[in-house]
């Protein structure tokens, strides 16, 4: 009865619980829809903002620029006289300079002749190139005119010839009433973009970052704009109407500001509280796993650390029953079974004093003995340990003991060689040997234990020294260990002033693995 309820209790808290964060997550889900909501909402009225600004500024800048060349082209006009085109050059060229600076000349072609001919020219720069513009006006531009009426009206025509950009402004006249007469301004490109947009395009206030580029996407004048800039593109709409002007405000940042404080408030609460239900869903998820990873790893090393403490202890009754039941063949394999089990003994003693030092690590109560001394002593006690157990696996333990002193607690340092030791026998399937080796330095000594196994993943090295943890390798082979030598070998360790380490693989074949354990010679006070 008592553990239905106990179950039932478990059930209903696991309901509640399951309740609770389902409700969490709705709340974070509602509220960061609006914030989301907010958030595009106060992007797009940024947006919009800008490019309004930014499309102003377009305008009002290719306006300015199309304005400046039609009032050129009136004061053009009104210096043709068709009943006398000999006085063109008398009523335009004094002031053409002040009044028309980018109009280099001006042909008048009569076209009710098939031959089209040049009835009056004039150029403000005489000189061979002037024959080369009629040709060019009559056998190819006024082709791409639009010479279809009503007469009288200002027409331009921006045209590509030979990668060159040409502009030309024009008109048609009827003379005597019945003759169509042709008035073209030749405007000069260069002269537009070398002097005309330099005045008319020069950012005083810096406000704003301006170029033109032409059919093909070619900066003519200004600067590229930086990326990410928000730009606006617009094609003049009368005179150079095959260039465009890009427009990006350098002031947008602060346009979008002021756009953004409007909701900043409103949108930073419930920014805030949006993170705050997620860090609390955070903070209960990973507890809660890591209860349950815990829990799992503790099972685990209660199974593990029960069948390491039944291999010994079978071997010790099995051995002991032998001897008494007097089933011994001769007195040397009595010798043999007593040594046996002294060392299976000995193997269940280091077992529970693992076990044992783990429990006080954990506890916070582990306390060392510091005394000075050779460390070959506990290394060669911890070897003899293990000596048995490796001649019956058919495993060489090659030893390089070179005599270091040092201050440290002996029982400790045994107890980590022989996790260390026991670890490459147990894991190190196929090794004929484990080297164990003492080096002194200056300042530190390094104990050494390798083997020629198969190796540690790498992904498994960071994690191999942490509580509970085993190698994927020695899970998937299914080698009972407990889970805490090697945790113990690195508080040892730390507690000595110095490190554990892994390497491997250790040689091109992937196999071998290298653990060392270094030492202070002396312990810092």
């Amino acid at each position: 009865m008592l553990g239905r309820r106990s179950r039932d209790t478990k059930a209903r808290e696991r309901t509640m619980y399951v309740a609770f964060i389902f409700a969490i997550c709705v709340a974070v889900l509602v509220l960061g829809g609006a914030v989301l909501r907010a958030a595009l909402q106060v992007e797009k009225a940024r947006q919009q903002t800008v490019f309004d600004a930014t499309w102003t500024v377009a305008q009002e800048r290719t306006k300015r620029l199309d304005e400046m060349i039609i009032a050129q082209d009136r004061a053009v006009i009104a210096n043709v006289e068709l009943a006398d085109l000999s006085t063109i050059a008398d009523s335009w060229l004094p002031t053409a300079s002040r009044e028309t600076p980018t109009v280099r000349a001006i042909l008048v072609v009569d076209l009710s002749t098939t031959a089209r001919t040049v009835r009056g020219f004039v150029s403000r720069r005489p000189g061979p190139g002037d024959d080369r513009i009629r040709r060019l006006v009559l056998r190819r531009l006024i082709g791409a005119m639009d010479l279809e009426p009503p007469f009288q009206q200002l027409r331009h025509l921006h045209h590509v010839v030979d990668e060159r950009d040409y502009l030309l402004s024009y008109w048609q006249f009827l003379k005597d009433s019945n003759t169509p007469y042709l008035v073209v301004a030749w405007h000069d490109v260069s002269q537009l973009v070398e002097h005309v947009m330099p005045q008319l395009y020069r950012d005083r206030d810096s406000g704003s970052q301006m170029n033109v580029v032409d059919q093909e996407g070619r900066i003519l004048f200004g600067k590229p704009i930086g990326q990410g800039s928000f730009s606006v593109g617009l094609r003049f709409p009368t005179t150079l109407y095959r260039w465009r002007l890009q427009v990006a405000l350098t002031g947008a940042k602060g346009l979008a500001e002021q756009a953004v404080r409007q909701r900043m408030v409103q949108i930073g609460v419930v920014g805030f509280a949006v993170l705050i239900a997620l860090f609390g869903i955070v903070i209960v998820l990973r507890a809660a796993a890591k209860e349950r990873r815990l829990a799992a790893l503790k099972s685990e090393f209660v199974a593990n650390v029960s069948h390491e403490l039944k291999t010994p202890l079978a071997s010790v009754r099995m051995f002991g029953e032998m001897l008494l039941t007097g089933r011994v063949a001769n007195e040397e394999k009595r010798l043999e079974y007593l040594r046996i089990i002294v060392r299976e003994s000995e193997r269940l003693t280091n077992l529970l004093d693992t076990v044992l030092d783990f429990a006080k690590v954990e506890k916070g109560k582990a306390a060392y003995t510091f005394s000075p001394g050779d460390l070959v002593e506990p290394v060669g006690r911890a070897i003899e340990v293990l000596q048995y157990r490796a001649d019956r696996q058919d495993v060489e333990l090659k030893l390089d003991l070179q005599p270091a002193s040092a201050v440290f607690d002996s029982r400790a340092v045994e107890l980590a060689v022989i996790n260390l030791i026991d670890n490459a026998l147990k894991y190190a399937e196929g090794t004929s040997q484990v080297i164990v080796a003492v080096i002194p330095g200056d300042e530190s000594v390094t104990i050494r234990v390798e083997d020629q196994g198969s190796g540690i993943a790498a992904k498994d090295q960071a994690r191999i020294f942490d509580r509970f943890v085993r190698g994927r390798h020695a899970t998937d082979a299914h080698v009972r260990g407990s889970g805490i030598g090697l945790a113990l070998v690195k508080h040892i360790a730390e507690s000595h002033g110095g490190t554990v380490s892994v390497q491997s693989p250790l040689d091109e074949e992937n196999t071998g693995t290298r653990f060392e354990m270094t030492l202070l010679r002396e312990q810092p006070r």
